[in-house]
This record gives C-alpha cells, sequence and structure tokens, in this order.
C-alpha cells in the first residue's frame, strides 16, 4: 500500500490532484470582486460620458467654440449727412484706438506713468483705472479710443510691451458747431445720441461685419470667413448752411447785446415745411461734446417750452375771423387799459381808447385780446388751439420733441381763457410756433414742418416729400391775418422789422417767465413773421431767453431787429425780387444791322413752347429760384439749384418724362439772357 507525503507548508490534494474547497471559494471571491470593480469602474465612464454628451454638452460645445473659433465685427461705415446743397455737415473718418494685453505687462506702475506722458492729459482717476485694468490679468483692455494720429504716434514710439493699435470709425463734423443742435452727436460705440443722428440711427449706422477665423491647437488659423460691414444711408437734411450759419451768427449776436440767457432762430419754406435754418444759443461743438454741459447741448427750438405772449393772439384772431364773429372793423372798447376776470385784473401798456378788431392786434392790447378770446368762447378757441399744432408733438425727425401743454378744455375758467386769449397758460415749442404762423403765410393750410429732405440707399434718392395735414383756416382768413400782420410792421409793435422795398408780416411777443409758480420780471422776448407778405418764401421766429440788455425786454426793440438781419440776408441768398415798387423787368441789348443799340424785352417765348403736362417736367425757365423750386417739388422731382437770381436753363428738358428719384439741375442768373435752349 503507497502512502503520500507533503511538504510542510502545503495543502493536501487527492489522488485525482483536486485542490481543497477553500481555495476554490476564495478565487470565485478575486473574481467576484474584480468584475465589481470593473463594472463600477465601466458604470463611473458611462455615467461621465452621458454627463459631458447630455448634460454639459452645451457648455462644452461653446467652450470649445471660443477656444477654436474668434468672431469679429468689424463696425460698418455711418452714412454721411449733407445739406439741401450736398454739403457735408457729417461723415466718418478712421481713428486709432489704443489697447494692451494685461498679461504681458510686469510693472503697471512704471507701464501708466509712460503711457500717460504720451497721452499728455492722464486725469488721477484715469491713471487708477488704467492700473486697476492691468492688474486684472485680460487678454484685452482698452486705453484709450478714438485719439488722433500724433497720440497714436507717441504712443507708438514708447514701444511699450503689450501695446496694440486697431482702426475705429470715428464721426466728424467740419463745421464744428454748425446745426449742432440738429446734428447731434455720436457715442464711442457708433451709435447716434442726440439730434438726427439719434432719430435715424437705425439707417445711418448700417450693419456691422462679420469674421470668423478658426484656429487649431497650436493657435494656427486654418479656416477664415467674412461677411463685410454695410455702409450706413446717408441724410439730406432741408437746412442750408450758408443760412444756418447767416441764423446762428445773427442769433449769437442779439445774444449778446442783448445780454439775454439764450435764444433760438428758426427759418421755414411756409408752403413745403421744410427748416431751412434751425439756430439755439448757447450752442456747442459735436467733435468734443462731452466738453459741454447739458444746457448746450439742449435743442431749444423743439424741447423748450415757453408762453408765447401776444405772437398767440394770431391763433386767437384767426379763430374769430374765421367763425366770422367780429369783422376786422368792429370797433372794441378797450378804455381803462384794463380788465377784471373775477379777483384778477389785466392790464394794458397804454390805454388805447376804443380800437378796431384790426388794431387790437396791431397795437398788441391784452384786454381787446381777451375780449375777442370771450366773444370765441371756450370751445371754439381750444378747438383751434389744436388746429395749429398746440400740445402735441408736430414733425416725426424730432423724436425728443416737447408735446408741449394745452390745458384740457374742461378745466378752463373764464381767467384761463382770458389767459390764452393773449398768449399765456399755454406752453408751446418755437417749432410749434412757427409751423402755426406758416399755415397764415400759405394761405390756410398747416404743413408738416420738416429737417430731414432725402435719403440715399443702394444709390437711390429717396425725397421727403411735402405733407399737408389739414386746413386749418380759410384762404380769405389768411389774407385777412397777412393784412393785419403787415398793418404790425407796417404801424404797430414791429416796426423795427421792416426792410425796405419788402412787404413783411409779423407779429410781436412779450410773456413773463414763470419761475416756481410765480410770474418774474424776466421775460421771453419773440418775433415771428413772413416775407414778402403777400408771395412769402420763408417764415421766420426769433425767442430770446431773459433779454437784459439797453433795448429792454419787449419783442418789438429786442427781437424783430434780429429777424430784420436774417431776413434781409435770405432775400439776398435766395435773389427774391423786391415786392415793393419792384424794378421794371429786365431788358437785355440788341444791336441791329446799322449798329444801333435797339433796347427788347426778354425774350421767354420758349418757356411755352412745351406745355406742362401731368407726369412730365415742368418748364421753369424765366421763374425766380423759389417759384422754380416750388414747381418742381411739385410736380415730385428734387430742384438743385446753381447761382442765383432767375432760371435760365434747365436740365431735364421740359415735357421730358418724370422719373422717380430724379434731379432736376436749374442754373440761375441775376440777369437773364437769351435762350433758344432749355438745355443747360
Amino acid at each position: 500500500m503507497n502512502r503520500v507525503f507533503t511538504r510542510p507548508g502545503t495543502k493536501r490534494t487527492d489522488a485525482a490532484g483536486a485542490a481543497p474547497a477553500d481555495w476554490r471559494s476564495t478565487l470565485q471571491r478575486r473574481v467576484v470582486v474584480t468584475a465589481c470593480l470593473l463594472l463600477t469602474w465601466a458604470a463611473g465612464i458611462e455615467a461621465r460620458l452621458v454627463y459631458l454628451q447630455v448634460v454639459d454638452r452645451a457648455d462644452l460645445a461653446d467652450r470649445a467654440t471660443r477656444q477654436q473659433s474668434q468672431t469679429f465685427k468689424p463696425p460698418a461705415k455711418r452714412g454721411d449727412i449733407v445739406d439741401r446743397q450736398g454739403r457735408v455737415l457729417a461723415t466718418s473718418v478712421d481713428a486709432a484706438t489704443i489697447f494692451v494685453v494685461p498679461s504681458a505687462v510686469t510693472d503697471e506702475r512704471a507701464w501708466v506713468t509712460k503711457i500717460c506722458g504720451a497721452l499728455g492729459d492722464c486725469t488721477a482717476k484715469e491713471r487708477a483705472d488704467l492700473i486697476d485694468r492691468l492688474q486684472h490679468q485680460r487678454n484685452f483692455a482698452y486705453i484709450r479710443r478714438q485719439v488722433s494720429d500724433e497720440v497714436a504716434e507717441r504712443v507708438k514710439a514708447l514701444n511699450l510691451d503689450g501695446i496694440g493699435f486697431t482702426k475705429e470709425s470715428r464721426r466728424y463734423y467740419p463745421a464744428k458747431e454748425l446745426a449742432s443742435h440738429v446734428l447731434g452727436f455720436v457715442g464711442l460705440d457708433n451709435r447716434g445720441l442726440a439730434g438726427i443722428e439719434s432719430a435715424y440711427d437705425s439707417q445711418i449706422r448700417g450693419k456691422e461685419g462679420k469674421v470668423l477665423v478658426q484656429t487649431d491647437a497650436k493657435r494656427h488659423a486654418f479656416s477664415r470667413s467674412e461677411r463685410p460691414p454695410t455702409a450706413g444711408a446717408s441724410i439730406e437734411l432741408s437746412i442750408d448752411e450758408y443760412l444756418q450759419h447767416v441764423v446762428e451768427r445773427e442769433l449769437h449776436a442779439g445774444v449778446v447785446q442783448n445780454h439775454a440767457l439764450g435764444g433760438t432762430a428758426l427759418v421755414m419754406d411756409p408752403h413745403t415745411g421744410e427748416i431751412l435754418a434751425m439756430a439755439n444759443e448757447p450752442t456747442f461743438d459735436p467733435n468734443a461734446y462731452r466738453d459741454s454741459t447739458q444746457i448746450e447741448r439742449r435743442n431749444r427750438a423743439v424741447q423748450d417750452l415757453y408762453e408765447p405772449g401776444s405772437t398767440f393772439k394770431v391763433v386767437t384772431a384767426s379763430g374769430a375771423i374765421e367763425e366770422r364773429l367780429m369783422p376786422i372793423d368792429t370797433m372794441i372798447d378797450v378804455r381803462g387799459g384794463r380788465i377784471q376776470i373775477g379777483p384778477r385784473i389785466v392790464r394794458d401798456t397804454h390805454d388805447y381808447g376804443v380800437l378796431s378788431f384790426q388794431d387790437v392786434i396791431v397795437k398788441s392790447s391784452n384786454v381787446g385780446a381777451i375780449k375777442i378770446g370771450f366773444k370765441l368762447g371756450t370751445d371754439r378757441l381750444s378747438d383751434y388751439v389744436q388746429r395749429f399744432g398746440f400740445g402735441h408733438p408736430v414733425s416725426p425727425d424730432f423724436p425728443s420733441e416737447s408735446p408741449g401743454i394745452v390745458w384740457d378744455r374742461a378745466k378752463w375758467t373764464d381767467s384761463a381763457l382770458a389767459s390764452v386769449s393773449m398768449g399765456y397758460q399755454v406752453g408751446v415749442t418755437p417749432l410749434q410756433m412757427v409751423s402755426a404762423v406758416s399755415a397764415v403765410a400759405n394761405g390756410g393750410e398747416y404743413v408738416e414742418p420738416r429737417v430731414v429732405r432725402a435719403e440715399y440707399r443702394d444709390n437711390r434718392r429717396f425725397q421727403v416729400k411735402p405733407k399737408s395735414l389739414r386746413r386749418i383756416i380759410g384762404a380769405d382768413t389768411a389774407a385777412s391775418m397777412t393784412g393785419i400782420m403787415e398793418n404790425v410792421v407796417e404801424h404797430g409793435t414791429g416796426t423795427l422789422a421792416k426792410i425796405a422795398g419788402y412787404s413783411v408780416a409779423g407779429k410781436t411777443g412779450t410773456a413773463n417767465k414763470l419761475v416756481n409758480g410765480r410770474y418774474s420780471l424776466d421775460t421771453y422776448a419773440s418775433f415771428v413773421g413772413f416775407l414778402p407778405s403777400r408771395n412769402p418764401v420763408v417764415t421766420i421766429l426769433v425767442v430770446l431767453d431773459s433779454p437784459r440788455g439797453p433795448n429792454g425786454h419787449f419783442g418789438g426793440p429786442v427781437s424783430a431787429p434780429i429777424f430784420k438781419r436774417i431776413a434781409e440776408t435770405t432775400l439776398r441768398y435766395l435773389g427774391v425780387a423786391p415786392s415793393i415798387n419792384p424794378a421794371p423787368p429786365v431788358l437785355v441789348r440788341q444791336e441791329d444791322t446799322d449798329s444801333l443799340p435797339v433796347v427788347e424785352a426778354l425774350d421767354t417765348s420758349h418757356t411755352e413752347s412745351v406745355e406742362d403736362v401731368p407726369g412730365t417736367v415742368p418748364s421753369v425757365i424765366g421763374l425766380s429760384a423759389r417759384e422754380a423750386t416750388r414747381k418742381i417739388v411739385a410736380a415730385g422731382l428734387t430742384a438743385r439749384l446753381s447761382g442765383n437770381g432767375y432760371v435760365i436753363a434747365q436740365h431735364p428738358l421740359p415735357g421730358e418724362p418724370i422719373v422717380e428719384g430724379l434731379a432736376c439741375e436749374l442754373t440761375l442768373d441775376r440777369t437773364p439772357q437769351r435762350s433758344s435752349t432749355a438745355a443747360p
């Protein structure tokens, strides 16, 4: 019988070589543990994959895009703003912008000292801000935007670490303060902040471009796609640069002479509603608008309210004439120079005794105006106040325009009716006032006032056509009011507005300023009028705030002379012939066969050779600049004038079909010449 020997420390096996049961259980446990570990590891991997690919997918994709792609948005170039003659009032130019990579700067304070030395005008606050930006480890920070080329060259010469330069578009106003309140200004982000720049920002700004650059792990670009920026539309204003300069010059002189706090002057075409000039004092330079105050940047013509005083009597008188309540020769008792309404007493400057309806306006009697207002009544006067455009904005070109203040008629007491009748207890803007008087000038139509004349998009010109909103008084009423306003200038309170050779219709206005609920001794002195009165080419308004000079504080001696100076230059510039005792027709000399001088009237037969047919270019040969422009605009065309005086040539020729957006070139001369053709 064989025996089985085992070494010490070894387990016994049976004759078949099988391991004992405890060894197998150990192996099984190890397999189970390993399997569990593998399953746990696999589950963790799967969970992580699910989290990354499902839960956190959007964030990771965005991070990958930022790392692998860079997007730049080149700004669009803003469109130009030009005057009615195409002269540039606002344009865009390239300017250098300085930036820094903060992580590349080691000694922040020394770096800032050097950069401020080159910039030349760093404040203590700006130094602190620069140091703060550098201490934050960013990839980009602005140093200063839109600097001059000289400043950029000085900074570049320092050769500092981390400095970089880029080009940005900066708004530039070549005429500086000229029409600054109309134009407005643009911020660093290329967006309009005021004036036309703001009102038409979406059209002028254009659309920014987009450049997409894709890079690999080493930041090497391997793909680039680009969408170039789209330039903005250009805006043509109704403003005339020369007239704007004249109005600003005369307004400034008037404010200084009369020691006034400020003032506004407006020149408007009463037939089209186009504003030829809009000036405010004080003013500012939009190239450096940050250096100006809010008061200087305020467009008084559309934002400031004032009680118009006696200029508002035009509304009261027009309503009474239109309603046929009082003929202009009606006699009105104003004896005593005072009238009592409840506990309130209203006085005239003089005791006029008994005045005709016409003389109430000519001599600007408050007592007479109140009696006319009472005859008209609350409801009817309130209606005419609304018809004449008061109490609501009147132009779409000025989003910041004040609507004015007109009380609800239900709140009108007898005292309120008396106040409104003579131009108190109602707040108006200068733009509303000049628009209202323009309705009298043009025969009774209220025309929407505009400062934007056309828009240029895609090399096409889109004209803003004049818009007559409503008829507010009849032509007969307008003619009667014109006659009354002529007498104001000839014999009444506006004699300082007389212009030799021209008939002028106007009205003075003086209203005490309301300060903290009480009327002060300071006034708003104004004058509004149109000329030549029977065929007006312009309506002009002048308003001075708190005049305290040697001419006093009334509208007649303060504002009428400013009106006169503006009007005289305007008439000369537009080539308007005298309306009082005009010179005989222009004659041209011809030499006959015997070399004897023969005087012959200007041959204008060619102006009748082509009959004006709807849909075709009208003939304007021999007409004045204003008459020709009005006829051309009425036909749906745009007039571009060169020279002064009368039209001697036009293109396109009369009778040619009208093409939308077409401009009619008119050549003018003060001494018309013979011409056998209408072509220039």
